[in-house]
């Protein structure tokens, strides 16, 4: 990032003891020294290319229109004076300055950080009153915003019918805030808000975080185990005896059929391989980052042993489960990677930190490991450190 940024005036240990998924809290002046990572003209560029996904809401008589993205370049120049906002998903995985922005929240884990997503509005300019399912730090970036804060809200409570946008039907706001640059908003989930724009030239960045769903954990699951399971597992009794009544489905007829799922389900082992797989899989499955070039092991070796650090790719996901005795499971982008010894201790820094310098008297371990992360993308050596 064009500088260092932290949080100030902020203890994460109090904020997840009195905070976190309890109430709503305004952070004024929440950055030692706050720059704004990305110009709007930038993000503006981004929404015209088929890599992003975007949003242009305008605010219109009749309500809100969407239109999705990639737009063409002309369409800015259009738009008059009207309200609107143009809303980028996932800018942390193509800038890195604004992946940086994370950081500063890794007392959170890494598999629960979904990306950053990051608006510009024109004054006026917002998406409407609304709840998210999931955690969210709004973050001042640029401009001003209103922000208005409601009471909770669930699956009954009333929405407008709209085809893109879950707005309330009704909103009514119990604290109100107007956000300057590097003021931060924390709003836990189910808290109905509304971020108005007060002027032009607002942008605003979203740290959203990873709720999954039961339906969504079973639903994925099952698709997972179903595709593991031969055609003939099947139920069997060759031990079956004459019953008294031939309508009733007996007590051990239904302990087996009941061990026949529950056995699969209950394999705790393969529920985390198959969920840190599945948590790690990239968002953009289109975004190929692998080198033209693989690097050698003889080449790694030796950046290395020279102190070249590596960086992750900001598009990439990384996260371990723990095994039995030093061993990790390290998942990475979809894919699972068994570590023992000096692998296994740097899959661990993987998860801690953005740039990594690799202890020399980890590569006789560790370089497999290391060669097969750089090509398919995840690692690259920061070559202009």
């Amino acid at each position: 990032m064009r500088a260092n940024m932290h949080l100030t005036n902020f203890d994460s240990d109090v904020f997840l003891r009195d905070t976190w998924q309890k109430r709503p809290l305004l952070i004024r002046n929440a950055w030692d020294a706050w720059h704004n990572p990305l110009e709007p003209d930038e993000l503006a560029g981004l929404a015209c290319e088929d890599g992003a996904e975007s949003r242009l809401i305008v605010q219109k008589r009749g309500g809100w229109k969407v239109e999705h993205g990639p737009l063409p370049e002309t369409r800015f120049r259009k738009l008059g004076k009207r309200p609107w906002t143009l809303l980028v998903q996932a800018v942390d995985h193509l800038v890195p300055d604004v992946a940086a922005l994370i950081d500063p929240f890794r007392f959170i884990p890494n598999w629960r950080i979904d990306d950053v997503m990051v608006s510009y509005a024109s004054d006026g300019g917002g998406v409407g009153p609304h709840f998210d399912q999931y955690d969210v730090f709004l973050i001042q970036g640029l401009g001003r915003r209103r922000w208005q804060i409601g009471g909770l809200c669930d699956a009954a409570t009333p929405l407008l019918p709209h085809d893109d946008l879950r707005l309330l039907a009704e909103f009514e706001a119990t604290e109100e805030w107007v956000l300057e640059p590097g003021d931060m908003l924390y709003v836990p989930p189910g808290f109905a808000h509304n971020g108005i724009a007060v002027g032009d030239d607002c942008m605003t960045y979203s740290i959203g975080f990873r709720a999954p769903s039961r339906s969504e954990l079973i639903a994925h699951c099952c698709d997972h185990l179903l595709s593991e399971i031969a055609e003939d597992d099947r139920y069997a009794d060759p031990h079956l005896a004459a019953q008294d009544n031939p309508g009733e489905i007996c007590a051990r007829d239904l302990a087996s059929l009941h061990a026949m799922i529950t056995d699969k389900m209950m394999d705790r082992d393969a529920f985390a391989r198959w969920f840190g797989e599945y948590n790690t899989t990239p968002k953009y499955a289109d975004q190929d980052f692998a080198p033209e070039v693989a690097e050698t092991t003889g080449t790694i070796t030796a950046r290395v042993a020279a102190g070249v650090p590596l960086i992750r790719n900001p598009a990439s996901r990384f996260s371990f489960v723990r095994g039995r005795a030093d061993a990790v499971t390290l998942f990475v982008d979809g894919a699972s990677f068994d570590a023992a010894g000096g692998a296994a201790r740097f899959a661990e820094t993987l998860g801690a930190s953005a740039r990594i310098i690799v202890e020399p008297a980890l590569m006789k371990d560790a370089a497999p490991l290391i060669a097969r992360l750089i090509d398919q993308g995840s690692l690259m050596f920061d070559l202009d450190d």
